[in-house]
This record gives structure tokens, C-alpha cells and sequence, in this order.
């Protein structure tokens, strides 16, 4: 009996570190929504919090979010909990239909899945305790942060062109001369491809967040038999991605060459020479902008989420796995040939993503030594990329054959060392047999 009132009190010791860290990731959270909220209340719109507050009732931005938001909490449910919480959803969206339509109002559908999602937060706290309530909050919760992240990513956008009036396109543009002017290629080959190509490529670049909820799915799909989630998934890492990557906006404003070499830009662009004829070799300096266009190229997000997603679908099913390398690649193609990226835009994103990755997978292996040396050379790379962008443009485009190698090989010299360390985990992890998890009783939804 002794012993196991000492191994509980151990566990509670354990535990609490645990405890506070989420305790403390919460409070930093809101309080940054918060931050967010008053900020773009200074500029005359909703932000983040009001923006998803208003989705309860009105008409919502994308239902097709929220959906896979809910899907994301569904994996913590039985399939009996799942069938009722998609059935009330779909049930709630017919009528919320019905209203719109007799009113003729705005039609859109996803209410019923935001309304679920926090039913079974309510449920949580009232009729769950211990660990059943802290998993379906969790589940929740991750469903909550990824459209609220979205509702955040709005808010940054337009911090971003509000408080940074000079953008620094006239570096990046000169700097991408090292690796061959790739936005401006890819614009000829997706014009050549026609409306086909276009239309493809749009739609992969617009569904990316589903496309990350299909492999989340899969990496979180014993959830609800184990009652716990893995260590390390998907979600964690896209979140991640969408709460540094803004913050480099703001250090680093970029437009994209659509709008400051193209048609987009208006009369705030340099020149109309997208994608048809590269821009010239000057000596760059930063260039006035208009106020409502995101600073939101320097890195590339969208390249950072769908590395993301390829790294994340490579132990799932063939099926999965194609997907996820036909995503990227899609993705890529979309950034540079939309205009909406440069090749250094690309190349920073890439490094970007494996250094977050790695990062998290070090803090679940306990700060391993290994993995906090590649972390720093991930960080190191990502920096010495933005300096050279910022301050040596000239020298990279005067000696292309020399930077550009330099720069594809510091981003190899990242994807290198990231696959072997996560090898190294791997191998680690399939040699420590793991006791067999025994399958819990789960209490009913309703």
C-alpha cells in the first residue's frame, strides 16, 4: 500500500510540470488573442475572437473548415459519438439553410459544426471528469485552434500592411537572380498550361488546411481506442508554423512579385514585368506599398505547410503518401507560378518548417543533444538566408553560379540533417517495446 501511494504522489509530481505548462500556453494564448482583438479594433475591424464569435449564428467564411475542424475533435469520440455529432451538425446546418434562404440572407454552411464542437466542450465540463474530460477538451481544443488560427492569420495580414508601409520586394527579387528568376518561369508554365492547369493548382493551394486535416486524421486515428494522443502530429507543427511565420513578416515585409513586378501591384508596382520579363539588376532599396496588401511572402508559408505535410504523410499508406508529394509539389508550383512567391521565398520556408519540426520532436525527446544541434544549424541557416537576402542582393546576383549552389546547399545541408536525426528517433523509438495499450471504457456523448 506504501508503495503505491508513493508511486501515485510521484505521478502527481510528474505530472504537475505538465500541468503548468498548459496552464501557462493558455494564458499566453488568450492573452495574445486578446492583444490581436484590440489591435485590429484600432484599425475599424472585427478581430480573431469576435470574427469567430460571429460564426455561431451568421453566415461563416469557409464551412468547409470548420467541418474538418470538427473531424479533428471527432478522433477522441467512439463511432456511435461520432454519427450523432456529425448527424446534429448536418441536422442544425439544414435548418440554419432553411432560415438563410427565407430570409435571403448569405448562404453558408459550417454552423452546425461550430456549434457541435463547442456542445462538446459544455459536455466536457459538465458531465465528464478526470481523464475523459481532458481528452474530449483536448480534442476540442485542437479543433478550436485550427479555425481560430485561421481567424489569427487574417488579423496578422492585415497588421502586417498597416504597420509596415516599405516592403523590401527589390531585394528579394535581386537576391532570386542567384537561383534563376523561378517565380517568374513558373508564371510562364502555369499561363502555358491554360485553364486546366490554373484551376488545378487553385484549388490545392485553397484546400491546404483540408488536405493537412486528412493526414492529421490519419496520424490521430487510434485516439479514441488508446485514450491519449501521439507525441508528435501534424497539427502541432502547422500551428506552430502559423504562429512564428507572421512574426518574420513583420521583420521581413515582402509583397510577392505579382504585385510589386505586376498587374496587381497597381500603381504601387515597380513595373509590369511579371511574368514575362524578369526584372532588371539595380541596386535594390525598400519601396513604398499600399496599406490593405499582407507583407506575407518572407518565408512562404504556404511551402512551409505543405513540407509540413509531406514529412508528416511519409509513414502513412501509399495512397496518403502520394497525396501528400503531389500536394507539395502542387503547392509549389502554385506559389511561384500565381506570382504570389520568389524561389527565396521557397527555399527560406522549406528550412523554416524542418527546424519547427525538429524542434518539437526534440521537446518530446526530452531536449535530446542531437536534436538540439540540428535546431540551431536550422536556425543559423534560416538567419545567414534572410541576412544575405537583405544585405548581399547585389554580390548574389553579380555571381549567380556561386550563391545560388550556396543557398540550394545550405537547404539541403537542413533536409539532410533532418531526415537523418528523425531516423535516428525512429529507429530508437521501434526498439523500446512499448507495453500493450489497454482499451478503456468511454462514457457516452449524450
Amino acid at each position: 500500500m506504501f508503495s503505491q501511494k508513493g508511486g501515485g504522489a510521484e505521478s502527481a509530481v510528474r505530472r504537475r510540470p505538465r500541468v503548468v505548462l498548459w496552464v501557462a500556453a493558455s494564458a499566453v494564448t488568450l492573452g495574445f488573442l486578446v492583444a490581436l482583438e484590440i489591435a485590429a479594433r484600432g484599425y475599424g475591424v472585427p478581430g480573431p475572437i469576435t470574427d469567430q464569435a460571429r460564426e455561431v449564428v451568421f453566415a461563416p467564411k469557409s464551412g468547409t473548415v470548420l467541418y474538418a475542424s470538427m473531424a479533428l475533435m471527432l478522433v477522441v469520440l467512439t463511432w456511435r459519438q461520432r454519427f450523432i455529432a456529425l448527424g446534429a451538425a448536418v441536422g442544425i446546418d439544414l435548418v440554419f439553410w432553411l432560415v438563410r434562404w427565407a430570409a435571403g440572407a448569405e448562404m453558408m454552411y459550417g454552423n452546425g459544426a461550430l456549434l457541435v464542437t463547442l456542445g462538446c466542450a459544455v459536455i466536457a465540463l459538465t458531465r465528464r471528469t478526470g481523464r475523459e474530460r481532458t481528452l474530449l477538451l483536448q480534442g476540442v481544443g485542437l479543433a478550436l485552434l485550427l479555425v481560430t488560427g485561421r481567424k489569427t492569420g487574417y488579423t496578422w495580414l492585415l497588421i502586417t500592411s498597416k504597420t509596415r508601409p516599405t516592403v523590401l520586394d527589390q531585394y528579394v527579387a535581386t537576391a532570386d537572380q542567384a537561383l534563376g528568376n523561378p517565380s517568374w518561369v513558373a508564371g510562364r508554365i502555369v499561363e502555358a498550361t491554360g485553364v486546366v492547369g490554373f484551376r488545378v493548382l487553385e484549388f490545392v493551394y485553397i484546400q491546404l488546411a483540408v488536405m493537412a486535416v486528412v493526414v492529421a486524421l490519419y496520424q490521430l486515428r487510434h485516439v479514441a481506442a488508446e485514450r491519449r494522443f501521439p507525441r508528435h502530429h501534424l497539427v502541432r507543427t502547422f500551428l506552430a508554423i502559423g504562429l512564428l511565420g507572421p512574426g518574420i513578416y513583420m521583420v521581413f515585409p515582402v509583397v510577392g512579385p505579382i504585385f510589386a513586378y505586376g498587374a496587381d501591384g497597381g500603381q504601387w508596382a515597380l513595373a509590369e514585368l511579371w511574368p514575362n520579363t524578369p526584372p532588371p539588376v539595380t541596386t535594390p532599396q525598400p519601396m513604398l506599398f499600399d496599406e490593405f496588401t499582407p507583407r506575407n511572402c518572407m518565408p512562404s508559408l504556404h511551402t512551409a505547410w505543405a513540407t509540413a505535410i509531406f514529412i508528416h504523410s511519409r509513414k502513412a499508406p501509399r495512397a496518403l503518401r502520394w497525396a501528400g508529394t503531389f500536394w507539395l509539389i502542387a503547392t509549389l508550383g502554385a506559389t511561384l507560378g500565381f506570382g504570389y512567391h520568389y524561389g527565396a521565398d521557397i527555399v527560406a520556408g522549406v528550412v523554416f518548417t524542418l527546424t519547427i519540426d525538429a524542434a518539437l520532436r526534440t521537446l518530446d525527446h526530452g531536449w535530446d543533444r542531437s536534436g538540439i544541434r540540428f535546431v540551431a544549424h536550422g536556425t543559423a541557416v534560416f538567419l545567414a538566408l534572410l541576412l544575405s537576402y537583405r544585405f548581399l542582393p547585389m554580390e548574389m546576383a553579380a555571381l549567380p553560379w556561386v550563391y545560388g549552389p550556396l543557398v540550394v546547399l545550405s537547404m539541403v545541408s537542413v533536409i539532410y540533417g533532418y531526415v537523418r536525426i528523425t531516423r535516428r528517433w525512429d529507429r530508437r523509438a521501434e526498439s523500446v517495446e512499448l507495453p500493450q495499450q489497454r482499451r478503456e471504457p468511454q462514457p457516452e456523448l449524450v
